[in-house]
């Protein structure tokens, strides 16, 4: 049996791996998977493994109040030297680009444990955008031995950087096979801003913001533009859950805590966060995760950035990068809001990034690539 070891620290690792840990467990006779988290995140992180009943095996809990990078890379380090000494995996997973998974590929590279990376191959070729996340998928991806790619691009960027096309295998992204699993159309929300919202007459703009290259200046422009869209348009409603960071709160505060139809709650748990934005027009975000989630569910995606790591779903046409000058939002939103046509256009886009078989497939792989199956498995291709 092969010991597979998941490490993982944020609530958007913990959801795109939720139900990849889950796949595994089903295959009880072929693979033994235990899950260790470094909560770099930790409130955040505790609503997905609730909500999905994952109970982790390895618990560092390293986040502390004004953490910078260097103590969530130096924590999370001595942390998980302890866990793999004391595991012995067969194979580590990590996900994504977060620094516990730079942190989680080399611990496993130092005890010389192979690395599987889900979600590999993402780049916009700019190190500092996003920041440190660009850097971290790179690092990462020299790390690992197998990369489980979401998309043909992906595989194309790690090709092109080097990495053997047969230790690459595209897979859709998981965090479709999450998402379908949690929508559900009679959800009722208990927040009771949510639960008074007349979705059938009011135009719902969901937002997020959390960048930290959009701090300030950046941030302040793209509130502006929703202040004034809200003016301009009484059918419509923002719906802002507020990203705990005091930078981004201040702001946000300063610009929208008094305009009208802008209702400023606490960052939503997943379950109510999807089916919110199942129920909404659009969403503007800075987010990587929703460039794939609401195309998924139909919902145009203006990215309130200037690069993208997803550039498939602007090729496709469910995203829009508008970057964060005010007049640019600004324009884009209110395009969205007036022409049914090119609402329409992008709302019906294919999705690029999964079909909620990404966890199959990469079981498939790993059971493969250590041979424990006669037969690699299929590729994810958008239909």
């Amino acid at each position: 049996m092969l010991k597979i070891l998941t490490i993982f620290g944020t609530r958007p690792e913990a959801i795109k791996m939720a139900p990849l840990i889950k796949e595994l467990q089903n295959h009880p006779g072929c693979f033994d998977c235990r899950v260790a988290v470094t909560a770099q995140h930790r409130q955040m992180l505790d609503q997905v493994l609730d909500l999905f009943g994952i109970v982790p095996r390895h618990d560092l809990n390293i986040m502390q109040p004004g953490q910078s990078l260097f103590d969530i890379t130096r924590r999370a380090l001595a942390g998980l030297e302890q866990v793999l000494s004391a595991e012995q995996p067969d194979l580590v997973l990590v996900h994504g680009d977060t620094t516990t998974t730079f942190t989680g590929a080399l611990a496993a590279f130092y005890r010389r444990i192979p690395v599987g990376h889900v979600e590999a191959g993402l780049r916009t070729g700019n190190k500092f955008s996003p920041f440190p996340e660009e850097i971290n998928r790179h690092l990462t991806g020299v790390l690992a031995d197998i990369h489980f790619a979401p998309t043909a691009a992906a595989r194309a960027n790690l090709l092109r950087e080097g990495v053997a096309e047969k230790d690459i295998f595209v897979t859709g992204n998981t965090v479709i096979d999450a998402l379908l699993a949690t929508v559900r159309r009679e959800f009722a929300f208990t927040d009771p801003v949510l639960s008074n919202i007349d979705y059938a007459r009011q135009r719902v703009l969901l937002v997020t913001t959390h960048r930290r290259e959009n701090l300030g200046e950046p941030m302040r422009e793209i509130y502006l533009a929703l202040r004034q869209v809200v003016q301009d348009y009484p059918d419509v409603t923002v719906i802002f859950p507020v990203h705990k960071n005091p930078a981004v709160r201040q702001v946000v505060r300063e610009v929208l805590g008094e305009a009208p139809r802008v209702h400023l709650i606490e960052p939503l748990d997943y379950q109510p966060f999807v089916n919110l934005m199942q129920r909404s027009y659009l969403v503007l975000t800075d987010s990587g995760g929703l460039q794939e989630e609401a195309p998924a569910l139909g919902k145009p995606v203006l990215v309130l950035r200037d690069t993208t790591e997803r550039p498939e779903a602007v090729e496709a046409g469910t995203v829009r990068l508008v970057g964060t000058v005010r007049e640019a939002v600004l324009t884009e939103t209110r395009r969205l809001l007036d022409d049914p046509v090119h609402y329409r256009r992008m709302a019906e886009a294919v999705n690029p990034y999964g079909d909620g078989q990404a966890c199959r497939r990469i079981a498939a792989a790993i059971a493969w690539h250590f041979d424990l199956a006669e037969a690699p498995p299929d590729e994810f291709s958008p239909r």
